[in-house]
């Protein structure tokens, strides 16, 4: 199961290849992901400026395949 830190804040969120979002912010555990990013939201995200808003969605722990240093990558089988 995935654990999601500060460290993943800025990662981008990739399904079937594509990149769907970045995580925005990690609260209490939470992985909370901008599905439509500009490059001003990465930025901040990066520099831990940013806040989750009506735009953000909580990214489900169960959908998660892997993490790496750079990114997030979902299950194909979802």
């Amino acid at each position: 199961m995935a654990e999601f830190s500060e460290d993943d804040e800025g990662k981008s969120v990739v399904a079937d290849g594509e990149e769907v979002g970045i995580v925005s912010e990690v609260e209490h555990g939470t992985a909370y992901v901008d599905p439509d990013p500009g490059i001003t939201d990465k930025i901040k995200a990066k520099l831990d400026w940013g806040e989750r808003d009506e735009d953000t969605y909580p990214l489900q722990e169960q959908a998660v395949d892997s993490i790496t240093d750079d990114e997030i990558r979902l299950r194909s089988n979802l």
